[in-house]
């Protein structure tokens, strides 16, 4: 959902000999990823996010098991946290993961992008679709680039809203944040979906304590698709504490940041996870119909054209094969 064209641009020549017809594709970068890993770590260890253990997790075979695993950071201290307070609630409601060892960790030849991805999805009965929690490291010639994603979408047994997290960082001293309840319906022709969801449970304060923050600004996708799909009281920001700022974004990202987040998906759980909805068949189709378009969008623009740039064609293709699985969308 996210475009962050300007990093994109320095992806290392190593990862361009994999992919040369992939390259020219559009230089901007969206990973539901989200995009989008729970249990708690100790810090001397290297992260994979996950909401739950699987035993699909396995370093990839080969020449390149050895690299490294993604650091350990702030945002996705932050994510685990997060999907730990998502699959205590959720509980029985989500399947154990199913993902390939190969997609569950995965790293290009180069060794210098590494990722994961886990998919939960919802078991038989429940309003949960799926659960889907990733991250994405990748060293450029000045840094590197980190993305962590949850994702948590619903079935069609209910049309409120799907949770969505991504953390973004180019720079040690700034992130960028996108936090939303995706509406699944057009809120200027349904203010009742408005009302209920976004005005009673005062989503827009949530924003508030974000932007009030002095190292904070607005981010603005350049994708109109990506800005008509929030809501209106989704927090895209870019958090920048300047030259020297690490510590001062950390604590931001452990203190109001993860607070805001917390609060959020709290929100989601208690007036959306556990709801149902009566629907006529039309509304069912119409409410199906943009899920699908969302969802196509997301894996058509953006990940096709980009994951390869990172891990190249063969690595790319079995990521973004789990993901159609998981968003229910066919290859075109």
């Amino acid at each position: 959902m996210l475009r962050l064209e300007q990093y994109l641009r320095l992806l290392p020549a190593t990862t361009h000999a994999t992919a040369p017809a992939l390259i020219s594709a559009s230089s901007s970068l969206s990973y539901p990823l989200p995009n989008l890993s729970a249990l708690r770590l100790p810090r001397s260890r290297p992260p994979t996010l996950r909401g739950k253990t699987s035993s699909a997790v396995r370093a990839s075979a080969g020449p390149d098991a050895t690299v490294k695993r993604a650091p350990e950071m702030a945002q996705r201290e932050v994510a685990r946290a997060v999907a730990d307070q998502a699959v205590a609630r959720l509980g029985a409601r989500l399947l154990p993961s199913s993902v390939p060892a190969d997609v569950a960790e995965f790293r290009n030849g180069a060794g210098n992008a590494v990722g994961s991805l886990d998919v939960h999805r919802g078991s038989p009965g429940s309003s949960i679709d799926f659960m889907l929690q990733s991250s994405l490291h990748c060293k450029v010639p000045n840094g590197a680039i980190d993305i962590t994603s949850i994702l948590i979408f619903l079935n069609a047994s209910t049309n409120a809203p799907h949770f969505l997290l991504e953390l973004i960082q180019g720079r040690s001293t700034s992130i960028v944040v996108i936090l939303d309840l995706l509406p699944r319906k057009d809120l200027a022709f349904h203010p009742d979906y408005l009302q209920k969801y976004y005005e009673e449970t005062r989503m827009d304060e949530q924003r508030g304590k974000i932007e009030e923050l002095p190292q904070t600004r607005p981010y603005r996708s350049p994708s109109l698709f990506v800005r008509s799909a929030c809501s209106p009281t989704a927090i895209m920001v870019n958090i920048d504490c300047g030259q020297g700022g690490e510590k001062a974004l950390e604590e931001i990202m452990h203190g109001q940041l993860a607070t805001v987040i917390q609060e959020v998906l709290q929100i989601w759980l208690d007036n959306c996870a556990d709801s149902t909805t009566e629907m006529d068949e039309v509304e069912r189709d119409c409410l199906l119909k943009r899920d699908r378009i969302v969802r196509s969008k997301s894996i058509e623009v953006d990940l096709t054209a980009n994951l390869p740039r990172m891990f190249g064609p063969d690595v790319s293709s079995r990521v973004i094969t789990e993901i159609r699985k998981a968003f229910g969308v066919q290859e075109p």
